[in-house]
């Protein structure tokens, strides 16, 4: 740059320019690109024909200062290099053909498009008669008739549409499965007021018991206790209903006492007030609910914690209604092996009882933390009620307590809560205590200290 300004003294002439050499100081000169010759000569540096000495157009060269410009002829499109894009003819375009081409196309659009939306349009109504069909079979007109009548009386269960709960479960995505039984499917739903919901899903349904399946919706939907959960409403456009309960948000004790990833030990002490509430749910049923209802299932799986750990009876699937004037009621035998009622099993006669016995079963489970049933424990041990039973007998009780609660302070608590697990689970009904009963000795065992 210097050198440039000594505009006396500079070498470089036109068409040039200086350069740093690459050993010592001072400059070179050396002809701009494009030109060739001396630079320190006056016009010594000179235009190179580029079109002559490299011929690198396919088309017409024009030779430029210092540079060239290629061109192709009329008719023929691109840059014209030979190391670009050439000369090719242009297309010229056939207008009648692409025309009609465009005509054809659009048609069979139009007639695919008139036939897909035929096609939807009777999938649609093919499916609205179909979920209107499952609405009167599964007696939506007679729910509807029962719940106008009951309207009076406070909050009410609401009939939801299958578009409701497929919206609020993303379409039955696996990861809205909350748990899979023998009876169905429980999904979490969130409804469009924020509310999350429990959906069940059945796997069966039997049109017979259309009647009594609308008087339970009623009955179970007017329970408003705080040991039960809720049933919020149901949908009838399917071909069996969905159950819409409401949502309890940690999970079934059976989860919290036999599942290896729950890493916290519930204590005796919560133990003991979980099972004093879901026995003061089941008193209510039997005792408070008009008609009173056996639920006849009762488990772990079927015990729900809520946020603060309180319980709540759930899944009503299997329940049954006791009308008025009868203490028994003859069913199909159901149930869960290792908590069913030995004498329900095999005479049939549904109870009260039974769901004493099955709640038996669970006092049993909450003094040993051992499972109702299992075939990894020898065989005289697998029926958890069966070796309790023996090992009391044998006053040996303190073998099989769950070592985790027991404690110098807790015995004699453990002991009376056995002593009445026992009495819960006698073969015959008559010698069973009450759930009302039950209620009562173990609220007056959890003041012993």
């Amino acid at each position: 740059m210097e050198a440039k300004m000594d505009v006396d003294n500079y070498a470089c002439k036109q068409n040039s320019d200086c350069v740093d050499p690459e050993n010592g100081r001072g400059y070179l000169c050396k002809c701009l690109h494009g030109f060739q010759g001396n630079p320190y000569l006056s016009y010594g540096c000179q235009d190179i024909n580029e079109c002559e000495t490299l011929k690198p157009c396919s088309g017409t060269c024009h030779n430029l200062p210092g540079s060239y410009n290629c061109s192709c002829p009329k008719g023929f499109e691109g840059d014209g290099r030979k190391k670009g894009t050439g000369c090719n003819p242009k297309v010229k375009p056939h207008f009648p053909i692409l025309v009609g081409t465009l005509g054809i196309g659009m048609s069979l659009l139009f007639s695919l498009l008139c036939s897909s939306w035929v096609y939807l349009g009777l999938r649609q109504r093919k499916l609205n008669r179909l979920k209107q069909q499952n609405f009167k079979q599964n007696g939506g007109v007679l729910l509807r008739e029962q719940l106008s009548k009951h309207e009076e009386y406070g909050e009410i269960a609401k009939i939801f549409t299958l578009e409701e709960l497929k919206k609020a479960t993303n379409n039955y995505h696996e990861s809205r499965i909350l748990g899979r039984g023998g009876q169905g499917t429980v999904y979490k739903g969130l409804l469009p007021d924020g509310r999350s919901v429990a959906i069940k899903k059945s796997l069966i349904g039997n049109q017979s018991q259309v009647q009594p399946f609308i008087n339970e919706v009623i009955v179970l939907s007017q329970i408003n206790h705080r040991n039960v959960v809720k049933l919020l409403g149901c949908c009838l456009e399917t071909q069996v209903p969905l159950l819409v309960y409401e949502y309890v948000r940690n999970g079934t004790l059976f989860d919290y006492l036999h599942n290896a990833t729950h890493t916290s030990i519930i204590s005796w002490e919560a133990r003991l007030k979980i099972a004093i509430e879901a026995a003061e749910a089941l008193s209510y049923l039997h005792s408070a609910a008009s008609p009173p209802i056996i639920h006849r299932d009762v488990k772990l799986t079927n015990i729900l914690l809520d946020e603060n750990y309180n319980a709540k009876v759930s899944d009503f699937g299997a329940s049954r209604l006791i009308p008025s004037n009868k203490e028994q009621v003859t069913t199909l035998v159901q149930g869960t092996l290792g908590y069913l009622d030995p004498e329900y099993f095999h005479s049939s006669q549904l109870t009260e009882k039974s769901d004493v016995y099955s709640f038996g079963v669970v006092l049993i489970e909450l003094l040993t933390g051992l499972k109702a049933v299992s075939f990894e424990r020898p065989e005289h041990e697998r029926n958890l009620s069966l070796y309790f039973v023996s090992v009391m007998k044998e006053e040996r009780l303190l073998d099989i307590v769950d070592g985790r609660v027991l404690n110098d302070k807790n015995i004699k608590q453990l002991k009376e809560v056995a002593t009445l697990a026992r009495r819960c689970v006698r073969l015959k009904g008559k010698e069973r205590p009450t759930m009302k009963e039950v209620v009562s000795e173990l609220q007056g065992l959890r003041a012993i200290e």
